[in-house]
């Protein structure tokens, strides 16, 4: 039956994670928020340079003053700080000339979590291996973010291999121990604080065939935290290799996985579940104790796989690689939870394992209101600042001038028009005030003369009666 997430387990849990490409930029990518969501990129820090591409990483995610170490091609090793990508302190394996031999890049990376003291000056320990073999283990104090780093003692050096090429390098959760191997270099475990080594492993012996398989490791990691006497490499000739220093010099346990190259093993709290990346994108998940495939993990990449990482404390593994994508997957139901595409072809990953998601939903609170007060304030000064006069060009003035002059001519039309009408109005009335007294005098003659005919008949009765 196909594997199907419970509803609990949709989307991502709070997770920040840094990946490298092969043009040197780092990208931060967030799953913010105390419920599961989808992750996004937040930041992207550095220039677009293929000399620098990234080669190795490591990250110390304590809570106060984190720091991130990065490898460069270029054969510069910079430490940064992961939360703003600021530089605390650069410096060249190479020496002052910082000429980097196109054969002896820089293979293996380890930034020490021990602190030498609890003072408020910043301190680190860094371990450095070259592909041939030119191991360093330096220690650096920068007290302050604003001035120079410096060196607190001259690196510790020794040579981990007399020929061929270191392509693998690891240390033990102690801190007390280191795995390197690589082409034609067998598995050697080392003593970090006497810097001798303490184990070699021994070429596995010739097939059926009588064919020998060269040694050629390109992975490894250490099963156990508190163990570094068990470890598991991974082959250029797809084969997962479990190693016990304690019993023996040959493998313990050996198996076939797919039929390209074991690019990534990552090993899980439990102790005895790896996570197996290779060539050909696939992903897997085996019991090292037996041998056996627990399952495949679903979503099939496209590209090589690069990097693959355990979160420490949420039960999700990442993948990185050739095809441009950061993958993220439920460790239980093997199912793809997201996927994140980052343009460019990817080199490594790490995780931030101090990131909750509360830290910035409270400070995204907190630049919300910050920006809305300066918001408001830009409003207030643009109230009162009077809007500045921009200065007209010629052609507007002309254009200007040009349309005046039709207004005014307009206008000029308009007040004879006005006026015309006026004198013809005035006209009439004139000619009506003079009509109006000349019908009064006829009325008024009128009256007279029918006064003076009464008057006239009058007499002319009274004069009658008289008679």
């Amino acid at each position: 039956m196909p594997r199907i997430i419970p509803p609990e387990n949709l989307g991502c849990p709070p997770i920040r994670a840094l990946t490298f490409d092969s043009l040197g930029l780092i990208k931060v990518t967030e799953a913010r928020g105390k419920e599961r969501g989808t992750p996004t990129v937040v930041n992207t820090w550095g220039e677009m340079n293929a000399s620098r591409t990234v080669l190795a990483a490591s990250i110390d995610d304590r809570l106060r003053n984190p720091l991130l170490a990065v490898a460069r091609k270029d054969g510069n090793v910079e430490i940064l700080n992961p939360c703003n990508g600021d530089l605390h302190f650069a410096y060249s394996v190479y020496g002052d000339d910082g000429c980097a031999p196109e054969d002896n890049e820089i293979s293996a990376l380890h930034l020490f979590r021990k602190t030498i003291d609890d003072q408020a000056e910043r301190s680190c320990t860094l371990l450095t291996c070259t592909k041939k073999g030119d191991v360093s283990l330096r220690s650096v104090k920068f007290p302050d973010a604003h001035s120079d780093s410096t060196d607190d003692s001259s690196p510790k050096t020794w040579k981990a291999c007399g020929s061929g090429e270191i392509l693998v390098g690891k240390v033990d959760g102690s801190e007390n121990f280191s795995l390197f191997g690589g082409r034609r270099v067998e598995a050697t475990i080392w003593d970090l604080e006497q810097c001798t080594k303490i184990w070699s492993a021994k070429s596995p012996p010739k097939d059926n065939l009588g064919i020998f398989t060269p040694t050629w490791f390109t992975s490894a990691t250490f099963l156990s935290k508190d163990d570094h006497r068990k470890f598991v490499t991974g082959t250029k000739s797809h084969q997962v290799r479990l190693y016990d220093i304690s019993t023996q010099r040959r493998p313990v346990l050996s198996f076939d996985f797919r039929e390209t190259a074991i690019t990534s093993i990552a090993e899980d709290p439990d102790g005895h579940t790896i996570y197996v990346g290779n060539a050909s994108a696939d992903l897997a998940s085996f019991d090292i104790r037996t041998g056996k495939l627990l399952g495949s993990f679903l979503g099939k990449c496209s590209g090589s796989i690069r990097s693959v990482v355990r979160h420490p404390q949420h039960q999700v593994i990442a993948s990185c690689g050739l095809d441009r994508y950061l993958r993220v997957y439920d460790v239980k139901t093997r199912q793809l939870i997201s996927a994140v595409f980052l343009k460019q072809h990817l080199t490594g990953l790490v995780f931030d394992s101090g990131f909750t998601g509360e830290e910035t939903a409270v400070a995204n609170t907190v630049v919300e209101a910050e920006t809305e007060e300066i918001m408001d304030q830009e409003d207030d000064e643009t109230e009162k600042v009077p809007p500045v006069k921009r200065k007209k060009s010629k052609k507007e003035k002309r254009c200007r001038e040009i349309v005046s002059e039709d207004k005014d001519d307009e206008e000029n039309e308009d007040e004879t028009e006005k006026a015309s009408v006026k004198t013809k109005k005035s006209k009439k009335e004139k000619r009506s005030r003079e009509t109006v007294p000349e019908d009064e005098v006829k009325d008024e003659l009128r009256s007279k003369k029918s006064r003076e005919h009464k008057k006239k008949t009058k007499k002319v009765k009274h004069n009658q009666e008289e008679d």
